[in-house]
């Protein structure tokens, strides 16, 4: 806007520079001049051409209208810097995980600058029934949830309803006498000691506040959550209540432990908003996104579209449907589930997850809608394990956590992407889900990308999320466009 007022005040101060009014003086007329009244500004044939040059440096100094970033369709990968030969080997790799029984369907979508660049959909949501997947299946997106409930807790953070530093206590008291694992014996039994301090919010958000999961039992704490049922809670007011009652697994701060903390951020969106964490996600993130299919439950009318979820079977040498996840029975995700997970709850489509990564790209907002700062998504993706914490695993078996990946609020952040020997660009936030959807966000390349598939256990060979990274980056041949 500045540079538009600059450029046509100039303008007008050279054209008055340039005109002659001396009507007591004034030259005889020229022909073409004759009947203009006295005192009309006169141009010369230079003048009137550096006139329309001036105009068409005005004009062309004019940024070009932006393109709409709310996952238009582009019109060619190339306009957006992508080799279309070399996207196909995306395409012939995806297809191949399906063909080969890996799994039974997928589905993928790869936009960049806020316009589609590749929407693919392969194989079957079904395979007893034959049903085939659709762009609008819908897949269980187990802990992929959790980017979601981070942003509903930032939501609130800029409402000024927490800190990041706050202890966690403030918010939650049932917490206040917690206990701590100071060692543990052979036969696996527990020496406890005291919380040197709770805690804090921003510990709770990277998984480095020392709470178990369950979804193992390796670590005696571990079998407690699955010992208490903490992951089949009611509500999740018991949730937290049997969590008190079981020790944390180190003192706040000092490691890095994939954990039930999302759940919990879960029930402090639920007391600091008073709403259900279900009702707010609603209100505040999936309606003013357009994100219709997202929720804890698909409701039956919506049944039909929601995709198997498979195992391998090695009695069978294939997959099968599963029946159940991490020791207990399948949820049934058609009805309201008893509580609702922050962690791993919740059910979309490709292009309702699509949408919420956009307006992570976006700076925070889409389609007009505004849900975060520019600056608190920059939060959200900094890096907040603190150095001397030493990592060997993220939990999912992908990536180990070092100076190049570390982990925000909510997210796994490259934070320097080629050290970490990947392709993406640097600062891009990511996380997946135990059926094996994935996403990444790149604000270098302004770049997301939104893989579906539901199997549990692995997708039986490479990783498809680092895949997916490799041949999408490798078509990347012009970054500048």
């Amino acid at each position: 806007m500045l540079r538009r007022t600059y450029c046509v005040a100039a303008l007008a101060a050279a054209l008055l520079a340039g005109c002659v009014y001396a009507p007591e003086a004034a030259p005889p007329a020229r022909p073409e001049m004759a009947g203009m009244p006295a005192g009309h500004m006169q141009m010369s044939p230079e003048m009137h051409a550096q006139h329309a040059a001036m105009m068409a440096e005005h004009h062309a100094a004019r940024p070009a209208p932006a393109a709409p970033r709310n996952l238009t369709t582009a019109a060619s990968p190339e306009s957006l810097g992508f080799d279309a030969a070399r996207l196909k080997r995306l395409d012939d790799y995806m297809a191949g995980v399906v063909s080969s029984g890996r799994v039974a369907g997928m589905t993928t979508l790869l936009a960049r600058h806020g316009q589609i660049v590749s929407s693919k959909v392969y194989g079957k949501a079904n395979l007893e029934t034959g049903a085939p997947l659709t762009q609008d299946s819908i897949f269980r997106i187990y802990s992929m949830t959790k980017p979601i409930t981070g942003v509903a807790m930032m939501i609130l953070f800029e409402e000024g309803k927490w800190r990041l530093d706050d202890p966690v206590t403030r918010y939650v008291p049932e917490f206040k006498n917690l206990r701590v694992v100071k060692s543990i014996s052979k036969d696996g039994k527990m020496q406890l000691e005291d919380m040197k301090r709770p805690p804090t919010m921003r510990e709770i958000m990277s998984h480095t506040a020392g709470f178990g999961y369950g979804l193992a039992e390796e670590h005696p704490v571990d079998k407690m959550f699955r010992e208490k049922e903490v992951l089949s809670s009611t509500s999740l007011k018991q949730m937290v209540d049997r969590i008190a009652t079981i020790p944390l697994m180190f003192q706040p701060g000092t490691n890095w432990s994939y954990s039930a903390s999302v759940d919990i951020q879960g029930y402090i969106v639920e007391k600091l908003s008073g709403q259900t964490l279900g009702q707010f996600m609603q209100d505040r993130i999936f309606t003013p996104l357009k994100m219709p299919d997202t929720a804890f439950f698909t409701g039956s009318e919506k049944a039909s579209r929601l995709a198997a979820v498979y195992v391998f079977d090695r009695d069978l040498g294939k997959i099968i449907e599963a029946k159940q996840l991490f020791g207990v029975n399948m949820p049934d995700y058609t009805k309201p589930p008893a509580a609702e997970s922050g962690g791993g709850g919740l059910v979309s489509t490709t292009m309702d997850y699509a949408r919420f990564s956009q307006m992570l790209a976006n700076g925070g907002e889409l389609d007009g809608v505004r849900i975060l700062s520019p600056a608190t998504v920059e939060l959200m993706g900094t890096n907040v394990i603190p150095k001397n914490v030493l990592v060997s695993n993220n939990g999912t078996g992908v990536a180990s956590f070092n100076e190049a990946v570390g982990f925000g609020l909510d997210f796994q952040v490259a934070t320097d992407a080629r050290a970490s020997g990947s392709l993406q660009g640097d600062g891009s936030m990511s996380w997946g889900g135990a059926a094996g959807t994935w996403f990444w966000v790149d604000p270098t390349n302004d770049l997301i990308f939104v893989g579906m598939i539901q199997r549990m256990g692995g997708s039986g060979g490479d990783d498809l999320g680092t895949m997916a990274r490799t041949l999408t980056y490798q078509a990347l041949v012009d970054p500048s466009k």
